[in-house]
């Protein structure tokens, strides 16, 4: 027999929704007014298919980048992340109409569209932020819950109750495990009953979620829930056993009807993510060669000529993505030797030269890599590229070593500002950094690299101990 579920909880999405569309047309009206001085009945007199299309934009794009910041789990970054690529979207979607329909541009400046979308990544950010974390508060106080049980009480399921009560804010409330196993009944945190009674406690406890984390060899009792889960408008999910031996977050996929699990999760898959980071290489490292570069080169240039002789730039081959060798570039720090190729630079090198301690320390001997980030063979943020005979070395001892060559290799990197620059004298200093890298391309966001260089900078200035 089917029911109602009650409550007020899906109110969210729609109250969020509700602010984005009054966040969009006030500052829309607020930067027209501003940019060109009319009152707000001279604007909708001629402006208000221009209202339309802005609103227009934000359903379509809504519907691209659903709303998601009110589901249990959603860290701060993606919400900035989502935020910023919904806005990115509007403003295309908009742009495009407008060039369409071809209103009047001496009514309607290019001024006033710029102003409003600069506007509009700052302040829709903040206000998705600001939901974010006041849903998150809402929580807390244990406000907007799911009704939860848990079936099964191994150690997938143990696992899953351990997750789910870290913080009160991803909103679930747990009321218990079914498990067919009595002696478990002593030893749970909460023992509801045996699985055959699911049913008649769901529905008299408006049960919103089931956890089955069950083995598949129990596939009767799994398809039984499934049915009646679904019968009654309650959200059934499937936890498998995968955490056994792979601890990590899994991908799902599928190959027409059949889901497979795709052991990591690759932002940089998706060509949209490609495209942006690679657009932002290009015009980072264009800007950067085309003004600053030629400064450094002349300034660098000389001192490390008058240090010792050799050419200014210093070449090496290094790993590239997917193990391709590409020639890396830097201003030579050290003296002309054999084993450049070979040994990695040390703490008081003898064949580092006085510039040279200078240009490590502060990073700038990485700055002709700008040249190796335009024509693609690195990219701005991304692991460390190696030496060829570290890379030959470390891939045979360090697992996944390899899985960091699945990006393109970068000027700086989230192994760098978390410690590991320079020499890596212990295999736990480059396990510890191959780890980083390997988080790097599993959880990459365009903020995460704006982070990174933003720390990469400040690391410049105050120096950093492992930098010689």
């Amino acid at each position: 027999m089917s029911r109602y579920k009650s409550g007020y909880g899906y109110l969210i999405k729609w109250l969020i929704a509700g602010g984005d569309l009054i966040l969009l047309n006030v500052l829309f009206l607020l930067v027209y007014y501003w940019t060109k001085s009319y009152n707000l009945e001279d604007f909708a007199s001629r402006w208000n298919v221009a209202l339309l299309l802005l609103n227009f934009s934000y359903f379509f794009s809504v519907y691209i980048i659903p709303i998601h910041i009110y589901k249990p789990v959603m860290f701060a970054d993606k919400v900035v992340q989502r935020s910023l690529s919904f806005v990115a979207l509007h403003a295309i979607i908009f742009i495009t109409c407008l060039f369409f329909l071809q209103l009047d541009v001496e009514q309607f400046p290019i001024r006033c569209i710029i102003y409003y979308y600069l506007l509009l990544f700052i302040f829709f950010t903040l206000w998705r932020v600001t939901a974010r974390f006041t849903l998150k508060r809402y929580r807390q106080y244990g406000r907007n819950y799911k009704r939860v049980i848990i079936v099964g009480a191994g150690k997938n399921g143990m696992n899953l109750y351990a997750e789910m009560k870290k913080e009160m804010a991803y909103g679930f409330y747990i009321y218990g495990f079914f498990d067919d196993n009595l002696l478990l009944k002593n030893t749970l945190p909460n023992y509801l009953g045996m699985t055959h009674e699911v049913e008649n406690f769901a529905l008299e406890n408006n049960i919103d979620e089931i956890y089955c984390t069950l083995p598949n060899s129990q596939d009767e009792k799994i398809i039984r829930l499934l049915n009646f889960a679904e019968k009654n408008m309650i959200r059934f999910y499937l936890v498998p056993e995968f955490s056994r031996y792979v601890k990590k977050q899994l991908e799902l996929e599928s190959i027409e009807s059949l889901p497979i699990m795709a052991v990591r999760s690759e932002p940089l898959q998706s060509i949209h993510n490609q495209i942006i980071k690679r657009i932002f290489d290009i015009l980072f490292s264009l800007i950067f060669l085309c003004t600053i570069f030629p400064v450094l080169y002349i300034i660098f240039g000389i001192l490390i000529k008058l240090s010792s002789p050799g050419p200014i730039i210093f070449k090496q081959k290094r790993t590239g993505i997917y193990g391709r060798e590409f020639d890396c570039y830097k201003f030579r720090s050290m003296q002309v030797n054999e084993c450049a190729d070979k040994k990695q630079a040390e703490k008081n090198d003898p064949r580092t030269t006085k510039i040279g301690q200078f240009l490590r320390r502060s990073n700038l001997d990485e700055i002709p890599q700008f040249y190796n980030v335009l024509v693609g063979d690195m990219s701005v943020v991304g692991p460390r590229p190696h030496m060829l005979k570290h890379t030959e070395l470390y891939s045979a001892i360090i697992d996944k070593y390899m899985v960091r060559h699945l990006v393109k290799p970068g000027i700086t990197g989230w192994a760098q500002v978390n410690g590991y620059r320079g020499e890596t004298k212990t295999m736990e200093q480059m396990e510890g950094r191959v780890r980083l890298d390997v988080w790097y391309l599993e959880n990459w966001t365009f903020i995460l690299d704006l982070k990174i260089i933003f720390v990469t900078i400040i690391n410049m200035f105050k120096g950093e101990k492992n930098a010689y």
